[in-house]
Formats: C-alpha cells, structure tokens, sequence
C-alpha cells in the first residue's frame, strides 16, 4: 500500500473510519473506543497495539472530561485508577512473553470477555473493593490490550449517564497514561505507535464533536446491543486469523 511519512495510508484511512464510529460510540455510552477499534485496528496492524490506541484512550476521555467535569465522582476514579497504577506492570510484562499474533488472540479473547461482561447485566455493588477489583483487572488488559473499560464499566453501570462518562474519563486519563508510561519504561512502546495514535486525533475530534448533541437522544439499549455484536464479531474474526 501507499505510505506517506512511514504511514501506511490504507491503515490511516481506514483506521481512522473506525476511529470515528468508536469516538462516537465512547462519546455517548462512556465506553466503546478500545471495544470497537482495538479487534479491527489488530486486524489492519497488530504492531500498532497497544500503544496506538492508548495515545487516543488517553485522548478522548480528556474532552469527556472537560465537558462533563462537574459530573465526576473522583472518589471512584481514584480508586479505580490507583488499582490501575499497582497492576500495570503485569500487563507490560505479558506484552514482552507474547508474540505480534498472539497478542491479537489476546486481544480478541480479552474484547470477547469484556462483551460478555458487559452484556451480561450483573449486579455488582459499586463499593470500594469492587473499584480496586475493576481497576486491578483494567491495569493488566489496558496495558496488554488496550482494553480497560468495561471491568470498571461494569462496577459503574447503574450510575446516571452524566456521572458514567465523566467518572469513565477521568480513569480512562490518568489510567491510559500510568499504562503508556509503564510500556516506554518496559521498552513495548514504539515510535510507530505515537506516530498513528498522533495521526488518528483529528479522527477522534470528529467522532467527539458528532456524539455531543447526540447523547440525549439516542436510543442506550439499541445502541449498546450493536455496539456489542460487532465488537464480539471482529474479536472472533481476529482470534481466528491470529490461530490460523
């Protein structure tokens, strides 16, 4: 394919595509960014995970933040990201053991399990030990995979939806950057990586911009259900290419 500056632009403008429907879908359900983009951006180039799509995990919940801040519970968002903080280096670890194909079966496994997660409607007390549960658990699959929400997700889902997205976004900041400063340190984090997470913004700011006037009016159930099937058939799709 065509590249321009060592990007490829097929990657670029594909990605970028996904980019969108993912912001998109994060912007108004407080998740869905790593569920979406992370099984197709595996598919396109496994060498841009995890690290590519951290620098826009980091990103976006940053807006989220900035337009939603009175809405954050930071209690839960210390807890969670504390958690995050103490567990990060197991992920970083993973990725060193695991080779470019078997982190996109980790990825597709992890994305698999996190859709059943939050498919699965439990009733999970939002009390601290189920915070630092989710954001032990999130420290390891974020890092590793890029894939951090729905632990925490989980824990949160009955909170009213203002209070979802900004709580979400204030751990999915400081998490995703506790995670991609544990991979420079570890050496998994790669010049190719920031050059396409830097790249993929504008994407990002678009996906944003388009969910703000929606997130009233869209309809949570018939959204959250379509979301979850495509993240679970990319997943598959991704889990049968990397054991084939």
């Amino acid at each position: 394919m065509e590249r321009l500056g060592g990007v490829d632009l097929g990657v670029l403008v594909l990605g970028g595509l996904v980019i969108v429907i993912a912001a998109v879908v994060q912007s108004t359900m407080g998740l869905g960014l790593m569920l979406v983009g992370a099984p197709v951006i595996t598919l396109l180039d496994a060498s841009l995970m995890p690290g590519g799509l951290l620098v826009l995990g980091m990103a976006l919940p940053v807006l989220t933040v900035i337009h939603e801040w009175r809405h954050v519970n930071w209690r839960q968002a210390g807890w969670l990201t504390g958690a995050r903080a103490v567990t990060t280096p197991l992920g970083v670890l993973l990725l060193g053991w695991l080779s470019a194909r078997a982190i996109g079966a980790v990825v597709g496994v992890v994305v698999l399990v996190a859709v059943g997660l939050t498919a699965w409607k439990l009733r999970v007390a939002t009390s601290r030990r189920n915070l630092i549960i989710a954001g032990a658990i999130a420290g390891v699959s974020g890092t590793a995979a890029s894939i951090g929400g729905p632990p925490a997700a989980v824990v949160l889902q009955h909170e009213e939806g203002p209070r979802l997205r900004a709580t979400l976004g204030a751990f999915f900041v400081v998490g995703s950057l506790v995670s991609l400063c544990g991979l420079a340190i570890g050496g998994e984090l790669t010049a190719h990586q920031l050059a396409y997470g830097a790249v993929w913004l504008p994407a990002l700011a678009i996906g944003f911009a388009v969910a703000v006037p929606l997130q009233k009016r869209l309809n949570g159930p018939r959204l959250r259900q379509a979301v979850l099937t495509l993240a679970a058939a990319s997943s598959i799709v991704v889990i049968l290419r990397s054991v084939l």
